[in-house]
């Protein structure tokens, strides 16, 4: 029993001794590091109101800029700087003030036009919500670009205060994808729903997991959300089909 106290003893003091090491030779770069944030800081001109400190090779951000994309491009500037191990970002988004209700119609409106044309446009699902100057973006896309360019414009706009990333990318699925093929060409070539196929920024919105589909979007009545819902069941292969047309 002693030399098993004796055994863990001499772990610990070990543990602690390399740890303390660590820390040492992480620390000893932190003058060189501040040095060197502190350039990367004074040469962007967007990044004037922000302020460093550095330990143990950890650079804690605070201060202010104007948009939220300023502070996500703070932490990438210093995440390049040699020996950084980590980056604590504060900074505080000190834009102007956006009424939440103003700012979530014109992001709604910007987000509508977004990659309009693109063949997938159809299948992607971005809604939003702003409380307080935070953006909470959610839904599913079929691969990373669109959730890319729906956080890139948010990011962009001032009176955004910070962004919550509920986006979901679903996985890649060949059986989805043709699923998603054939949900399309039953909905858009009815003749009471290829009204649309014709406006590219409403169009109803196909989402396909696993399997299962989810239909969002606005339509003109309840008639057509109605067949819309007919013809996405009509579908082989869907396991399910979940109906959530808004009639506008």
């Amino acid at each position: 029993m002693m030399m098993k106290k004796q055994f863990w003893a001499s772990t610990l003091a070990l543990l602690v001794l390399l740890s303390m090491s660590a820390m040492a030779v992480t620390g000893r770069y932190d003058g060189q590091i501040e040095q060197a944030v502190g350039q990367k800081i004074h040469d962007a001109k967007r990044l004037q109101g922000v302020n460093s400190s550095v330990g143990d090779g950890i650079v804690t951000l605070t201060g202010t800029v104007g948009l939220y994309q300023d502070k996500l491009d703070a932490t990438k500037k210093i995440k390049k700087v040699k020996d950084v191990t980590g980056v604590r970002n504060d900074i505080t988004v000190a834009g102007e003030t956006v009424p939440d209700a103003q700012l979530e119609k014109k992001l709604a409106k910007q987000l509508a036009y977004d990659r309009v044309g693109y063949y997938d446009n159809a299948f992607n699902y971005v809604a939003l919500s702003v409380k307080d100057g935070v953006v909470t973006l959610s839904g599913d896309t079929v691969w990373d670009p669109p959730k890319d360019s729906a956080l890139a414009i948010v990011a962009r706009t001032p009176g955004v205060k910070d962004v919550v990333d509920d986006v979901k990318v679903l996985p890649v699925s060949n059986f989805d994808d043709s699923i998603r093929a054939r949900t399309a060409r039953a909905i858009y070539r009815d003749s009471v729903l290829g009204k649309y196929a014709i406006d590219p920024v409403h169009p109803i919105r196909i989402v396909v997991d696993n399997g299962h589909v989810t239909l969002y979007g606005t339509v003109d009545s309840a008639m057509d959300k109605t067949i819309a819902g007919m013809r996405a069941n009509s579908v082989t292969g869907a396991f399910s089909v979940d109906n959530k047309l808004v009639v506008n």
